[in-house]
């Protein structure tokens, strides 16, 4: 039988992480190329704890159909802590439960976005969130980075010439895949560029809790009193990715039809992880939590550099990063970075190739992503090493 696919989707391709990672697990192999968090930074004992007592206690709240907005008093209780700690959200905006993160790309893409609008992110640029929008057939401009951030000008000059923009997506924390976190100067710039021309700004920050070193900065977010920013926020690196709990803040107008739209795609979250993460938060100590995975992350940050400076230099360079899971790594001029990927795979060394981050994946690039909370102490030494001798080879 011949199958005939929708116009959406017959022209897009599978994640280029997701399928490395099917390989990933394979014996031998070093993990360089997924994004999990470390192993032992799961809450254990906690989860196992609220789980046991909520299904002896009340195992109907957590096994019954619940409301699309999602669990209230998770709702209501990130309305205060997200306000008291970091400034997030007005009386002009709403919250909703989704599942991971990656859904609120979807519900406000599918909310705002016609086929052939412009959708503005930076190059590179998490690879899930770019499927995302082409799946909806936007048309996508990639904004380089620099090492402070966006590029301006070049927003500017988008903001100026391309038409029908209704979003400008950006990981302003660590940014996946750079590293890379926006300056100061350049989050208050990019939101008064932005509001000036009525372009939404969609601020993912998956990683925002995982700083490790340097100074915390304000989000978008805490910026906005007229409804520019639509702030995307996730349990999945501080709690679990598996119980996929994710969730936007908002404008209530915005956030109402991503309800309506949420309805047609899985009626509401997954309503255990929802109270789970709920009671993590309101019964144990999160904060502690909190500081032992940058702990974790600290540590494991520190080994993947040591390797690096004894591996990698002079030939290879990355970029600074002070938190999240990644470090972006460069090889000279005149090598092939997907020969380079390929040999290094071939030695059990998996890293993900820089175009599977870029908005066409045909441009030149050089780049290539390393995971460091994946791999064990032992797997992130070697792996490195493995790395560094390729190039050397190469080179």
């Amino acid at each position: 039988m011949e199958y005939r696919f929708s116009e959406r989707v017959k022209s897009l391709k599978p994640s280029a992480i997701r399928e490395i990672l099917k390989n990933s697990s394979a014996p031998g192999i070093i993990p360089l190329s997924a994004g999990n968090p470390a192993p032992d930074a799961f809450p254990y004992d906690a989860i196992r704890e609220i789980s046991r007592r909520l299904l002896e206690d009340t195992p109907i709240e957590a096994l019954q159909y619940s409301v699309t907005e999602g669990y209230p008093p998770l709702r209501e209780h990130l309305r205060a802590y997200m306000g008291q700690k970091h400034h997030v959200g007005t009386e002009g905006d709403e919250i909703l439960i989704t599942s991971g993160a990656q859904q609120v790309m979807d519900l406000l893409t599918k909310t705002l976005l016609n086929e052939g609008d412009t959708v503005l992110c930076e190059a590179p640029s998490f690879i899930g969130s770019l499927n995302t929008f082409r799946s909806y057939r936007a048309k996508l401009r990639g904004i380089p980075m620099e090492e402070d951030g966006v590029d301006l000008a070049e927003l500017e000059r988008a903001l100026e010439s391309e038409k029908n923009i209704k979003y400008f997506y950006t990981i302003p924390n660590f940014q996946n895949p750079s590293g890379i976190t926006m300056s100061l100067a350049k989050r208050k710039k990019a939101y008064e560029l932005c509001r000036d021309h009525g372009v939404l700004i969609l601020e993912d920050n998956p990683y925002g809790d995982l700083r490790f070193a340097g100074e915390d900065l304000p989000s978008i977010k805490s910026f906005d009193q007229e409804g520019v920013v639509m702030y995307a926020g996730s349990f999945s690196k501080v709690v679990s990715p598996g119980m996929r709990v994710g969730y936007a803040i908002g404008p209530k107008e915005v956030v109402q039809k991503m309800v309506v739209c949420k309805q047609g795609e899985d009626v509401h979250s997954n309503i255990w992880a929802q109270i789970v993460c709920h009671r993590f938060m309101t019964e144990f100590d999160y904060e502690a939590h909190v500081e032992r995975l940058r702990a974790i992350y600290r540590r494991k940050s520190g080994i993947l550099v040591e390797a690096m400076e004894r591996h990698f230099s002079p030939l290879i360079t990355w970029s600074h990063f002070e938190g999240g899971l990644f470090a972006w790594c460069t090889l000279p001029e005149g090598m092939d970075m997907l020969d380079f990927v390929k040999r290094a795979a071939e030695r059990k060394a998996c890293v993900v190739p820089g175009t599977a981050f870029l908005t066409d994946e045909s441009e030149p690039c050089r780049s290539f992503r390393i995971n460091f909370s994946t791999p064990t102490d032992e797997q992130l030494a070697e792996g490195v090493k493995i790395l560094g001798e390729v190039a050397r080879e190469m080179a």
